[in-house]
């Protein structure tokens, strides 16, 4: 249970749900309970999630309110915990039904061969009665649930329609006068009880591996971890891990927790966690995740989070938080499935009614109105929209793409404007020395040296570059003397017993240093987007400082960032890059990336601020957006947008301003997020037609008597099942842009 303030949120297994009219009838049950302001139960988890108000426990009242439903309540995440990994579990009723009404169908499969044989009345009704009350019992319960809530689901018209052709038949049998010589539909309630069995398992066995993602994501957990106490190493289970506690980490092993590396370096597997397929080097200092895979050393791990407050536990919630989400389009499928099973028994009725009136006998009229119940059922209706935002999101996970909720999901697909934060994002965010310009007579190397001399014991960025940068060329530094910053304009102290200054040039003409030999290649530098500082020298405290070289900084376009740049255009998507730079420098960058600026697809000078109003610009202008940026400094522009995508480092996944969250810093990911919505929304629509379809179409021909019972259970439950097989089609999908090196 999440609280804050008093609007808090309870997760409840509900079990025993088969159709869209029971999500309806159990919402509309939670929602009578004190306190509840919304109820949002999902079909395919069997699930429910509540809001409510106050701060007493409510889950005493909710899950007496499930109950008095007709339904069971159960532990939160119960349907997925629950799982078994046999491909066969639940077989068993089925197969019991499979070969009860194998002599019930052989007449008709024989009948094609000349072959007219039919089995005696009493074994017909040996056979088919434990089949209608034994195997069909469970829709006789939960029928008359539904009746005694004054609603109706699946299992009524199941229940109903069934009983009827039993009925008949028996009453044909033992009243008609034609006795073992009537014919009987005994081979149709039991049949139809059957194959609906059979779809109801078959449904399962394909929701099972709709959840396989949560499931997979749980089995990353490992259970115990090794601590270092004073007695040396000891196993310990990881729910008793805490901040502060040292592990050793085995090659081979799932780290068990999040943390720092203390001693030791390995290559580290974060596959599952961010979709990078190749191993990551890790040494002291450097970070791990809970649940990614050691390599081939031995490391000792400090923990930083454990439990509820780690990454791997933050994707666990994001995946089930989207999975449990119902999107926009299923609230009207709901809609539409309360009202549907009354107007059905109405249909049904009234076939019932018109055949009998036309003269075709109560016989005929029966069996047509049974029909009528069967392929009716609202299944597929139901599992249209889960099934396809559960293995959407599910496939998305494993690359790395985290989903919010389902309706960031829907949204996604429209997008037609993204718009990127520049630094971190499009770019490295880690300046580099782009150039080194020294003056006339001046050795380039010596220069270099006495500027990472100077900037060694700097954390400023520009002076990290110019350290890299004579670390690359293998250039030894010294140790300054007097360091000190001058803030806003630079610094200076004492290198090989010379004064030694290094900063802007606005500092440098403030000292009388002669810049015009630096002139014309600090305009061609700014020009191209560059930081400019000097590097320049005095020999006396009092002495004028002479220039010795040009120092020019830039950022770096990410690996792959143009690619996804050019695979959003491709697919009609406009790219506009919003920096704070200068215009010359955000435009110099921008072509870099292939970005046009004369098109207006960059928003230069744009202070952190603005972010949210530039967002807000471009969706005036009619665009659906989606703004890309590190979901920290950006948070007030990603909830600006339509669409927020946080391009996390796996350190700050669970960005609450973004739908959704990039589980590692490539821009490809941004071109895969849209792709995988497009389809997934796809697979929605292609579900609803064929649900409406099924619905729409069959309920007409079995009333004018196109469909016998028995091929209207077997159409009721290919619904299902096709809904469900189409929606898992996503498990194949791949990101469209791979992550470039």
């Amino acid at each position: 249970m999440n609280q804050t303030s008093l609007i808090s949120t309870f997760d409840l297994g509900v079990g025993g749900m088969t159709c869209a009219s029971c999500v309806a009838r159990v919402e509309r049950a939670l929602k009578k309970v004190p306190g509840v302001q919304e109820a949002s139960v999902n079909l395919a988890t069997e699930s429910a999630r509540i809001t409510f108000s106050g701060d007493a426990d409510p889950g005493p009242r909710l899950r007496r309110a499930v109950r008095d439903a007709g339904y069971a309540p159960r532990a939160a995440g119960a349907a997925i915990d629950d799982v078994s990994d046999s491909p066969w579990a639940g077989f068993a009723p089925v197969g019991i039904g499979l070969l009860l009404c194998a002599p019930l169908v052989a007449p008709m499969l024989l009948m094609p061969f000349g072959i007219a044989w039919m089995p005696p009345a009493w074994v017909q009704f040996l056979l088919a009665t434990p089949v209608q009350f034994g195997l069909g019992a469970r829709f006789y319960r939960a029928g008359w649930h539904a009746l005694k809530a004054g609603t109706g689901n699946m299992d009524l018209l199941v229940a109903i329609g069934t009983t009827a052709a039993w009925a008949l038949s028996a009453w044909l049998w033992l009243f008609s006068g034609h006795g073992e010589h009537a014919h009987l539909y005994f081979e149709s309630a039991a049949v139809v009880v059957t194959l609906v069995l059979l779809g109801k398992w078959l449904e399962a066995r394909a929701k099972r591996q709709t959840t396989a993602a949560i499931r997979a994501l749980h089995a990353l957990r490992p259970e115990v971890a090794h601590l270092i106490g004073f007695d040396g190493e000891q196993d310990i289970p990881v729910d008793e891990l805490r901040a502060g506690d040292r592990l050793a980490v085995r090659p081979g092993e799932r780290v068990p927790a999040d943390g720092r590396v203390r001693e030791g370096a390995t290559q580290v597997d974060e596959s599952m966690l961010t979709g990078e397929p190749l191993p990551v080097a890790k040494g002291v200092g450097d970070a791990l995740t809970g649940g990614s895979i050691n390599g081939d050393g031995r490391v000792v791990v400090e923990v930083t989070a454990a439990g509820s407050q780690s990454v791997l536990a933050h994707i666990i919630r994001l995946v089930e938080d989207a999975q449990a989400g119902k999107a926009p389009v299923q609230r009207l499928v709901d809609r539409v499935s309360a009202i549907f099973v009354p107007v059905v028994l109405g249909i049904a009725l009234l076939t019932a009614a018109g055949w009998w009136l036309a003269g075709a006998g109560v016989e005929t009229a029966v069996i047509r109105a049974v029909a009528v119940l069967v392929i009716a059922c609202p299944c597929a209706l139901g599992l249209a929209t889960p099934t396809a935002i559960m293995a959407g999101t599910g496939v998305a996970a494993r690359f790395g793409i985290l989903i919010k909720d389902a309706e960031a999901l829907e949204v996604a697909h429209r997008v037609d404007t993204v718009a990127f934060d520049k630094t971190g994002t499009l770019t490295l965010g880690q300046p580099r020395l782009l150039a080194l310009v020294p003056a006339t007579g001046v050795d380039e190397a010596a220069a270099l040296r006495a500027a990472a001399s100077l900037q060694g014991g700097s954390e400023h960025p520009l002076a990290r570059a110019v350290v890299n940068a004579a670390r690359e060329r293998s250039l030894a530094s010294e140790a300054p003397l007097d360091v000190r910053a001058v803030p806003g304009r630079g610094t200076e102290g004492t290198v090989d017993g010379r004064g030694v200054l290094i900063g802007s040039q606005h500092w440098m003409a403030e000292l009388g240093v002669d810049l015009e030999p630096f002139w014309a290649q600090a305009r061609a530098q700014q020009s191209a987007g560059a930081t400019i500082s000097i590097l320049a020298v005095r020999d006396a405290p009092d002495a004028t400082p002479c220039a010795l070289a040009l120092l020019a900084f830039g950022d770096e376009p990410k690996p792959g960032a143009a690619a996804a740049l050019a695979a959003l255009r491709a697919r009609g998507v406009r790219a506009v890059m919003i920096s704070g730079d200068n215009r010359g420098a955000a435009e110099a960058m921008a072509r870099r990336l292939g970005l046009d600026p004369d098109a207006g697809e960059v928003m230069a000078e744009v202070l952190p601020g603005d972010k949210a109003r530039a967002v807000g610009q471009l969706r005036n202008d009619g665009h659906v957006v989606a703004m890309v940026g590190d979901g920290v400094n950006d948070a007030p522009a990603l909830a600006a947008a339509d669409v927020g995508l946080a391009m996390g480092s796996g350190t700050d996944v669970a960005m609450h301003a973004a739908g959704v969250t990039l589980m590692r810093g490539d821009v490809g990911l941004v071109p895969a997020a849209l792709d995988i919505s497009r389809r997934t929304v796809a697979k929605i629509r292609q579900n609803l037609f064929w649900a409406f379809v099924y619905n729409v179409a069959g309920i007409p021909l079995a009333a004018f008597g196109y469909l016998s019972p028995v091929v209207a259970g077997a159409a009721m439950a290919l619904s299902s099942v096709s809904v469900t097989g189409n929606a898992l089609l996503l498990k194949r999908w791949r990101p469209p842009v791979e992550h470039q090196k």
